[in-house]
């Protein structure tokens, strides 16, 4: 039955991708002075918290090539098994924490223990949904970031209501561990070692992976050091690193666009006004990434996604000085580029690219990539204190959608199934 790959491997993939977002997002609202004190105990100003919380994404460097490399001739399952034990010791000493020096120090190793996880999971879904299914396959997976926002920002701002910063980090961190079980028990790495899809799917899956994979193949093997450094690695870096700071700047600092215009919010309806705008990501998600399946077309969908959700951050903050609901309903839409584009971005590479570097690159990709999570935090809060508000630092990372969405026309075309 094909709707068994979509049952058992996309949900377990989701949740646990899941829970490692939350991680990343739940200290944004602990760290809201209005909502807990945590910022005030670690003595922190805007400019240490947005360094504090980006340097996640220096840890975030250090796994990212080895793991999409040894996903790809290992098991990517057994890999991300042993980054979900590791991931969750580090979330939960974030609660743990009795100063700003170790909150920094076990944000960077939280990052380095999810380092792996993105690539390997890239490298999973690969291995299990042919090209025409791909981008929806990575749109379900990555549908969990803005889920996690949406679902958890209002259960976290109720535990900080009735609880502590602490209780809520340890709580929450502990989930990957919980976890694990359920990761070990469903997740297989190929259609060959799963014993509940019938001969049928697995030789159709096995003959068709292995077709799209021979045609990407070079005849000639070429070194993994020239895979990485092709023209096109230099044009999905800037992109993904533009997307990255818009998607963290706003994730820690979107509760600072939620104050203002004569409300006083609960620390839950807060949660909820915080997350609304990560349920109209997900919906997009799902159209978006439908269409460009539908149309083989990719590179123009993720500009679009850009594209709007630039113009929407921009439009948004220029908004707040007339009317806070009208700047909040550009908000809604604001927030949905770096995710509704960011799984359509994702089937470029393995669509483009040889099977054998298609992980190195991803990961290579993704890690430096990611390093704009740091800047889009940092930056966020230093134009924050420099200029008085948030016009300046909202408006710069919409900006850099903007340009993200332009640098799209460098990516490669990518061709219907079954075309060489």
């Amino acid at each position: 039955m094909k709707e068994q790959r979509w049952l058992r491997i996309i949900p377990v993939a989701l949740i646990m991708y899941t829970i490692s977002y939350i991680d990343r997002t739940n200290v944004s609202l602990a760290l809201d002075p209005n909502l807990s004190p945590m910022m005030a105990f670690l003595k922190m100003d805007d400019a240490i918290k947005g360094n504090a919380v980006g340097l996640f994404f220096f840890g975030y460097l250090a796994l990212q090539i080895p793991s999409g490399y040894l996903a790809s001739r290992w098991s990517p399952r057994k890999l991300i098994g042993i980054f979900l034990v590791f991931w969750g010791l580090c979330a939960v000493g974030c609660g743990l924490v009795m100063n700003v020096t170790q909150f920094k120090l076990m944000r960077f190793l939280l990052g380095v223990a999810e380092s792996g996880v993105y690539p390997a999971t890239l490298v999973l879904l690969a291995n299990w949904f042919p090209k025409a299914e791909r981008a929806r396959a990575n749109a379900y997976w990555i549908i969990c970031q803005p889920l996690a926002v949406a679902g958890a920002a209002p259960i976290t701002g109720w535990l900080l209501g009735i609880w502590s910063w602490r209780v809520m980090l340890v709580l929450e961190g502990a989930f990957p561990l919980v976890w694990l079980p359920v990761w070990w028990h469903f997740i297989r790495d190929h259609p060959g070692e799963a014993t509940w899809i019938s001969p049928e799917e697995r030789a159709h899956l096995q003959t068709t992976l292995a077709r799209e994979a021979n045609e990407l193949e070079p005849v000639e093997k070429r070194p993994l050091w020239r895979a990485l450094l092709q023209p096109v690695v230099f044009v999905l870096i800037p992109i993904y690193f533009l997307q990255n700071a818009a998607a963290y700047g706003c994730n820690t600092f979107l509760s600072e666009a939620l104050k203002g215009g004569g409300h006083n919010f609960s620390s839950f309806q807060t949660g909820v006004l915080y997350a609304l705008p990560y349920l109209v990501a997900v919906g997009l998600m799902v159209v978006l990434s439908r269409h460009s399946d539908r149309t083989q077309e990719r590179r123009g969908h993720v500009a679009f996604a850009f594209a709007l959700s630039g113009v929407c951050l921009v439009a948004s903050v220029l908004a707040r000085g007339y009317s806070f609901w009208l700047a909040y309903a550009f908000l809604l839409f604001a927030i949905q580029g770096p995710f509704s584009g960011q799984a359509i971005f994702w089937a470029i590479p393995a669509e483009t690219m040889p099977r054998s570097v298609v992980g190195a690159v991803m990961g290579l990709v993704n890690a430096i990539g990611n390093v704009g999570g740091w800047a889009g935090n940092a930056a966020f809060g230093t134009l924050k204190q420099q200029s008085g508000g948030i016009i300046v630092p909202f408006a710069t990372l919409g900006g850099g959608l903007i340009l993200a969405a332009l640098l799209c026309a460098l990516l490669p075309r990518t061709q219907p199934p079954g075309r060489h």
